[in-house]
């Protein structure tokens, strides 16, 4: 983990060294100035010496000058090296969830990811900065004030090192007792981002259905057991200041009394005591400060394990070692395919999958909700894996393509498609960058999305807000089509793409498929029989087992399933869903 972590700092390690080392510029700046007080003090005021007030008082004027250019600038580089840390680990998540496979990505919730982008790296930005500053600082500070405590008096120096040794054992306790509290704290964040999330996500289906009261209590709920586990921890940190003061007070008043009886004894000076009351300030204060800086550190801990997670997780799904750059055609073929989602199940999702289907063909497949047909038509652009078997595309198995390769040559229109904040044309180039308007315009009229595009004002360039919700589900699945046509794929694939689309313009799509990209291999999922009665071949699929195989006519014929839900269908029933189907 730790060398996953140091690994993102790359550029910003320069800035981290000059903090460190203007950090202790500052530091011996700060332990020389009651040194050069007290010889004011001895040499200057007690002697009644006014050259040596101006010596010593130049030379502190001059020390001074140099501690504060080197804590700017400290502070300066520790800024710079911490915001840029937290870019990179940023950076270095991100680019790492986009070579995740589906598999990979099951591993982490949306809301756990966003919260390790933004609270996790946040924590991590304060902590590393607090580190390479203040962690370098303050026990530097510590050390060189007891050395120079023993050096100006070495009883009052040992007194010193036992408040320090009492304080130090105290405000561990209480790190010890808070910071279980804090690492469920931040894992609690996770449930509170998911609870805003799925409540935005769904707000038309909230306000629907009247379920705010319903979800302000439950909001409520995640907020209030944040609330009581910080009070919980923040109750024990309380501790700190009283203990502080007592351990600040209780020195002040023994130093006083020992310091007077050694300075009319005659082995302490007077500037030898005011510099040791400065030295008293800087050891509690120290001490002070590194207890929260542990506690920021020990909580970005938790933080720091979760980022790792996510930067060290590996893609299931990787290029081999010399992958093929071109796909031959659109042909698919399915070998004794056996798939599950979880590595190891005995259970299996798909079971002994063994299709054929010929480039250029268009291939309708059915099935009742869970039989996975969603399973089956990812496997062909290799999101994910088969546990046995193989998947062919163009004549390869699937896993000795170049990953963009294939999936370029692949283009997958689903139910729920998402459409991105921009323009329309901005979202159909996203099949293809470098299409001219011309392009765009021929595949939405492909996609019977040309007509609705122009009754808007600004036409290919009306502004779709995030999400797409701005227009109706049927466009934004037009709209969807369009984008996947200008990729010009060898194999298109429709996932229920038209489900909120009516009859008639569903043929319209079909037909203008059937008619512009003949030499296109077109997989169609729907739970319409009449919009793949037309096609090539029908696959029926049934809890993962292929059921039947042919044409609209021989599955009639032959095949149970599929002859129930045709009659149901002409009845006015909807799909494998209904009563009897």
């Amino acid at each position: 983990m730790i060398k996953t972590l140091i690994s993102q700092l790359k550029e910003y390690k320069l800035p981290s060294y000059l903090t460190i080392i203007f950090a202790v510029f500052e530091v011996a700046t700060d332990v020389a100035i009651p040194f050069i007080m007290a010889l004011i003090i001895d040499r200057g005021i007690n002697n009644g010496d006014l050259s040596q007030i101006y010596l010593y008082g130049g030379i502190m004027l001059v020390t001074v000058m140099i501690g504060l250019v080197s804590g700017a600038l400290a502070a300066k580089f520790a800024a710079e090296a911490s915001t840029g840390y937290a870019h990179n680990l940023r950076e270095a998540m991100f680019e790492n969830v986009q070579t995740f496979s589906f598999s990979n990505i099951d591993n982490f919730s949306t809301s756990g990811l966003v919260t390790r982008m933004t609270t996790d790296v946040t924590n991590m930005q304060n902590s590393y900065q607090m580190i390479i500053r203040l962690f370098i600082r303050f026990p530097l500070m510590l050390v060189s004030a007891l050395v120079m405590s023993f050096i100006i008096a070495p009883k009052i120096g040992l007194v010193f090192l036992i408040v320090s040794i009492f304080l130090g054992l105290a405000l561990a306790l209480i790190i010890k007792l808070a910071m279980p509290i804090y690492v469920e704290v931040f894992a609690g964040y996770d449930d509170l981002n998911a609870s805003v999330q799925e409540n935005i996500t769904g707000i038309r289906v909230v306000k629907g259905f009247a379920r705010e009261p319903y979800e302000k209590g439950k909001f409520g709920k995640t907020v209030e057991n944040l609330f009581r586990k910080f009070v919980k921890a923040e109750s024990l940190l309380a501790f700190n200041n009283p203990i502080m003061m007592f351990a600040i007070y209780g020195s002040m008043l023994g130093l006083s009394w020992l310091g007077a009886n050694m300075v009319v004894g005659g082995s302490l000076t007077t500037g030898q005591l005011t510099s040791l009351f400065t030295y008293l300030m800087n050891i509690l204060m120290s001490l002070m400060i590194l207890t929260m800086v542990f506690i920021t550190i020990i909580m970005s801990t938790a933080s720091a394990r979760r980022i790792a997670e996510v930067i060290d997780e590996k893609a299931d799904i990787v290029n081999p070692n010399q992958p093929l750059m071109k796909v031959a055609d659109g042909s698919i073929r399915f070998e004794h395919v056996n798939f599950s989602y979880k590595k190891g199940s005995e259970k299996y999702v798909l079971s002994d999958i063994n299709l054929t289907i010929q480039s250029g063909q268009t291939i309708g497949i059915i099935g009742a909700t869970g039989s996975s047909k969603s399973s089956l038509i990812n496997l062909v652009s290799r999101l994910y894996d088969v546990n046995e078997g193989s998947v062919k595309v163009g004549g390869k198995d699937v896993r000795d393509y170049d990953l963009e390769t294939l999936r370029n040559e692949v283009a997958v229109v689903l139910q729920n498609n998402e459409l991105f904040s921009g323009t329309i044309i901005e979202n159909l180039r996203w099949g293809n960058k470098e299409a001219s308007y011309e392009a765009c315009v021929e595949a939405a009229k492909m996609a019977c999305a040309h007509d609705f595009i122009e009754s808007f004002p600004d036409s290919y360039n009306t502004y779709i807000e995030q999400g797409g919700s701005n227009v109706s589900g049927g466009q934004k699945q037009r709209l969807c089509i369009a984008r996947a046509l200008l990729k010009e794929p060898k194999i298109l694939i429709l996932d229920d793409s038209t489900s909120a689309v009516d009859t008639a313009t569903d043929m319209k799509i079909r037909k203008s498929l059937s008619d512009s990209i003949s030499a296109t291999t077109k997989l169609i999922i729907t739970q319409r029989i009449a919009s793949i009665a037309y096609a090539d071949s029908i696959i029926v699929l049934d809890d993962g087992r292929v059921n039947g195989y042919g044409t609209h006519e021989e599955l009639l014929d032959s095949n149970e399933i599929y002859t129930t839900i045709y009659k149901n269908q002409e009845k006015g029933f909807a799909d494998f869903d209904e009563k009897g189907a």
